[in-house]
């Protein structure tokens, strides 16, 4: 699908685990760094791999602060912007490649 486009993105550890909000410049390169282990810190610490919710932008400043208001939400609102779209929380890794 999409490569070098800026990315939002929310990890899960499993259905109503462990959330992480993350921004990119690559969103299958990323997911594939984040699935490999090689992405040291809070997502790789607490096995938080499946690609549960993203969206696309324009340039990297709009994605940066739309990843910084995502991070300010509390854990129920992130819950209902994922299952909005994703009710299953499935992995969407696939859908990106």
């Amino acid at each position: 699908m999409q490569n070098k486009q800026p990315a939002v993105y929310i990890l899960a550890s499993k259905r109503n685990g462990t959330l992480y909000a993350g921004v990119t410049s690559n969103l299958p390169q990323r997911m594939q760094e984040h699935k490999d282990g090689v992405v040291k810190g809070f997502a790789k610490k607490y096995n938080v791999h499946l690609l549960v919710w993203y969206e696309f932008h324009d340039d990297m400043v709009t994605a940066i602060t739309r990843e910084k208001q995502i991070k300010k939400w509390n854990r129920a609102w992130k819950i209902k912007r994922i299952e909005k779209v994703n009710p299953e929380w499935r992995d969407l890794t696939e859908e990106l490649m």
